[in-house]
């Protein structure tokens, strides 16, 4: 009997057209059947945002004569999803990648990122997910280094599938792929943005501000997915949704709250 393919929903933040989606479908159709809903526009940074005071417009797409449901939406890359499973697919797929992002989303990056949120969001719906990024920000970033890297962790996935409520969070690093060390499993690493508003001000005579910042590492680990990067492997962090922090419900029980 043959093994019935994997159906693989396929998303990103970057926009459909973005070449780091295009290169993730093509991995994608060595492994399964593609569905690809992804922005119409660019996403990032948006995080776990979605629609609900605009209306949301679907468009069917046809960029790759090889996938036959193909969709640009009009809304957050957590939209997606969400309208991939409930409108487009009716039923959930049996995994969902997104990326591969222009860009890292590594340590405090996973808050913010728009192509972890989509996968995120596919874990919350029960689905296995993954998400792919490379630290390279140009739009016309190679990605042929990345694509053995995902295929094979893709691939483990789809044998192995993964804990439940939990999702992978991949970062690339820009290398060539003879120079990649291999694949380390990883924590986040403890890091922050220190922010800074550029002030500016219009012909018009009023202010506005660019958001702009340096991204400082406050950990030393070499257990982390900043080390591994640094040093040449791809991170795979399992990252979850339920933010509980356990370890302090000892700590808050023991407040005299109730009286």
């Amino acid at each position: 009997m043959t093994k019935k393919k994997p159906l693989i929903l396929v998303t990103n933040d970057d926009g459909v057209t973005a070449p780091g989606i295009r290169a993730l479908i093509e991995v994608m159709k060595q492994l399964g059947d593609v569905v690809v809903v992804a922005p119409d526009s660019p996403q990032s940074a948006t995080g776990h945002a979605i629609t609900i005071n605009n209306t949301l417009y679907i468009n069917k797409i046809d960029i790759d004569p090889d996938i036959e449901t193909e969709y640009s939406c009009s809304g957050t890359p957590v939209d997606c999803v969400k309208f991939a499973v409930n409108e487009i697919l009716h039923r959930k797929p049996d995994l969902c990648v997104s990326g591969v992002n222009h860009g890292s989303n590594s340590s405090i990056n996973v808050i913010y990122s728009g192509t972890m949120s989509a996968a995120v969001e596919a874990g919350i719906e029960g689905i296995p997910a993954i998400g792919f990024s490379l630290l390279d920000y140009n739009w016309n970033a190679d990605f042929e280094p990345a694509k053995a890297y995902i295929k094979k962790i893709t691939q483990q996935v789809i044998d192995h599938g993964l804990p439940e409520g939990v999702i992978l969070n991949v970062n690339i690093p820009k290398l060539p792929e003879k120079e990649i060390k291999g694949i380390k499993v990883c924590r986040q690493a403890k890091a922050m943005w220190q922010e800074k508003f550029d002030k500016r001000t219009t012909p018009m005579g009023r202010d506005y501000y660019w958001l702009t910042g340096k991204f400082i590492n406050l950990d030393n680990g070499e257990d982390t997915d900043e080390w591994a990067l640094a040093n040449g492997y791809v991170s795979v962090v399992p990252v979850q949704f339920d933010l509980t922090a356990h370890h302090a419900m000892q700590t808050l029980n023991s407040w005299e709250m109730d009286k």
